[in-house]
């Protein structure tokens, strides 16, 4: 089966559009359409439904895209293994994506030391929400994310890493600083929250709901984007927000912010890794989870 036929008819399911699935594939449009035609012909079985406004798989195409994948993963996989020669020095491209907090933490640190230790290899990190992470990882986009809140999606599984504590920051001379308060008393703050889709937001709203309220109860009225635009906020002294501790660890020692616990809270969330079901890991992404896992733990 030709494997360029089944690259073009993946990049279609996935985008949804032939036009999005040609830019991917950096063809032009034609030829994907070419490529997805030339496969039904053959195969005597209409995979994709062209009648809506975006293309979807029929019931047919969706059974060949599950194969497709792994045909084309076990390829990728066998190319890298024929040009390393199976053993040896890594080489290749390893494509990472990492939430905000991960992100801008751990995870750069953990990519310099694997590269350095493996030169041959080289690195790609993007930073984005969890949310954005996640969809990318299941579109193939990327080989890896870490992210700090596991959300269900189809395409993707999900690994612990590590764990990493939740607090409510605020200027050290605020008068929650070192204290322990009420949910009563963050009411009458100025709460600044992440946008959705961040996970440190997901973590919140999850310990709210146990503790028998929700996040809207506290009325935020600041909703600032993702971890360092809330950083930047609080230090600015514009309010208090829940944060990654890892993200202020040095303003913590530098004493720019301070910390506070809110009574019948305990956030903290697990930080995980996200692979594409079904996709085979290139020897760099195996190698570099092994080396990770040993530093984290």
């Amino acid at each position: 089966m030709d494997t360029r036929q089944l690259a073009a008819f993946c990049a279609v399911v996935e985008r949804k559009s032939f036009s999005q699935a040609a830019e991917r594939l950096g063809v032009t449009q034609p030829a994907v359409s070419l490529q997805v035609r030339s496969l039904e012909k053959r195969l005597g079985q209409q995979l994709l439904d062209r009648s809506g406004r975006r293309v979807e798989p029929t019931e047919a195409g969706l059974a060949l895209y599950r194969g497709a994948q792994r045909l084309l993963a076990l390829e990728g996989q066998l190319l890298e293994e024929l040009e390393a020669g199976g053993e040896g020095e890594l080489g290749g491209t390893l494509e990472v994506g990492a939430s905000t907090g991960p992100g801008s933490t751990v995870v750069p640190v953990l990519l310099c030391e694997f590269q350095r230790a493996n030169p041959g290899v080289a690195i790609s990190l993007s930073i984005s929400d969890t949310q954005s992470v996640v969809e990318r990882v299941a579109e193939r986009e990327l080989e890896l994310g870490v992210v700090g809140a596991a959300r269900r999606h189809r395409g993707v599984v999900f690994e612990p890493f590590f764990r990493d504590e939740v607090v409510l920051a605020c200027p050290p001379d605020h008068r929650f600083a070192g204290r322990t308060i009420s949910l009563d008393e963050l009411r009458e703050e100025p709460l600044v929250v992440m946008q959705e889709g961040a996970g440190v937001r997901q973590v919140i709203e999850d310990e709210l709901r146990r503790a028998g309220t929700r996040l809207r109860d506290l009325e935020p009225r600041l909703e600032l984007g993702l971890q360092e635009s809330a950083r930047s906020a609080v230090a600015a002294g514009y309010g208090v927000t829940f944060i990654s501790r890892a993200a202020i660890e040095a303003d913590l020692a530098a004493g720019t912010l301070a910390v506070t616990r809110v009574k019948g809270l305990e956030p903290a969330r697990q930080i995980s890794l996200v692979r594409s079901t079904g996709r085979s890991p290139t020897r760099a992404a195996e190698a570099f989870v092994a080396f990770a896992k040993e530093r984290v733990k």
